[in-house]
């Protein structure tokens, strides 16, 4: 037991949470990689309950909040959350290559594991709570028609894709505007966990030879416990690299 770990324990008997400094945090970095290149639109696709947006409020950044999150459950904690932020907006729909209502696999561990793809076995044997437990018909758009309703000329635009393996479909829908973008944040897959899912080294040519963004930083994710092996990690990337 670390003794972050210890204090921690004792702290919460009292009702107290104690955390490292934010600096430690990969996801702090996150937000200052974004601070330092002027970002001022988030496009956080994959919502869920609002995780995302909250720890970007929670670091310091203070511009437009965007969240994409077409499973019913997150969504209304998602809308609880963004109701009070008079930057932070909410799309009841899906992203993806075309214009269709898409099923949704409801993924048990607070739908965070949700897919329209299906779920390979690695995936379940390693988190068993992450099953499916229900399906759900939702509303997906390309992100290329729906463009000018969240976001506006000359806008540095940071795009988040966090949608269980189904980020090139994300990715596919947004056509030339990813070209656009000022920064990317890809969940992606270290080994197969969703049939067709996207992979890291397919995220990585795509965001570097594609799309001419730099690689600046990897967000460990989830992770075999049994192994330590990572499984899914978020690869993070600026245009040009950071502004001197």
């Amino acid at each position: 037991m670390t003794l972050l770990h210890g204090v921690r324990t004792v702290a919460r008997r009292f009702g107290i949470d104690v955390d490292r400094f934010p600096e430690c945090s990969l996801h702090y970095r996150v937000v200052q990689l974004m601070l330092h290149n002027d970002i001022n639109v988030v496009l956080d696709v994959g919502a869920n309950s609002g995780e995302y947006g909250a720890m970007l409020r929670r670091f310091g950044y203070q511009g437009r909040i965007v969240s994409f999150e077409p499973v019913e459950g997150p969504r209304r904690t998602l809308e609880r959350r963004a109701a009070a932020d008079a930057l932070w907006s909410v799309q009841p729909y899906a992203l993806g290559r075309e214009k269709a209502t898409v099923t949704i696999n409801v993924a048990g561990n607070g739908s965070a594991s949700s897919s329209v793809l299906s779920m390979l076995p690695r995936h379940t044997e390693v988190c068993p709570e992450s099953r499916y437990v229900d399906r759900q018909k939702a509303e997906q758009h390309r992100l290329d028609e729906v463009w000018n309703h969240v976001a506006d000329p000359g806008d540095r635009v940071f795009l988040k894709i966090d949608v269980q393996g189904y980020e090139e479909a994300v990715l596919q829908g947004a056509g030339d505007l990813v070209g656009q973008c000022s920064g990317l944040q890809v969940e992606v897959s270290c080994v197969p966990l969703y049939e067709d899912g996207m992979q890291l080294q397919q995220a990585l040519d795509l965001a570097q030879h594609k799309y001419g963004l730099t690689l600046m930083s990897i967000v460990p994710g989830f992770t075999d416990h049994r192994t330590g092996q990572m499984l899914q990690c978020d690869a993070v990337f600026l245009r040009g690299g950071t502004r001197t």
